[in-house]
């Protein structure tokens, strides 16, 4: 597997925490689990980011909280917000009605260099596929089977 720079939303890091009696719910918590997994062990980067601290800042359940900040410091490369990050944020909510925290991570993720970024959100991946982004945003389930598959 070549070595892949990956921005997780803070989806992606809560999904193991969430109820897993659904199977679309199961398999993205093993996607994101493996690509944390890859990472620890050095054969891809995650990000890090101001947006992902303050998001995972204001997660109210202190356990939940802990948990996510063990997956969360599995990160190798960090991403500061910056004027150029907001303003390409703003462009994304107005053009596609991308929600604000979405569109400054995929601001942040094409800013960064990302190859891709991964949620589980349907309707982020949606109009985030409407928008100019210079970065495609995936499902982490498809994306792993897709790297897996082109191994």
């Amino acid at each position: 597997m070549r070595r892949f720079r990956i921005y997780l939303d803070s989806c992606c890091f809560n999904r193991p925490f969430d109820d897993l009696s659904q199977s679309k719910i199961r398999f993205e918590c093993e996607a994101v689990l493996s690509i944390i997994e890859y990472c620890e062990e050095g054969r891809l980067d995650v990000f890090r980011s101001d947006v992902l601290d303050d998001e995972i800042g204001r997660i109210t359940n202190l356990f939940k909280k802990l948990k996510v900040l063990m997956l969360y410091s599995s990160s190798t490369v960090s991403v500061e917000l910056n004027n150029e990050i907001i303003s390409r944020a703003k462009e994304f909510q107005y053009s596609v009605g991308i929600k604000s925290f979405d569109a400054l991570h995929l601001a942040s993720a094409e800013y960064s260099g990302a190859d891709i970024l991964l949620t589980t959100d349907n309707r982020f991946i949606n109009r985030a596929a409407e928008s100019n982004a210079k970065i495609r945003v995936a499902n982490p389930v498809i994306w792993l089977m897709e790297v897996i598959y082109n191994a």
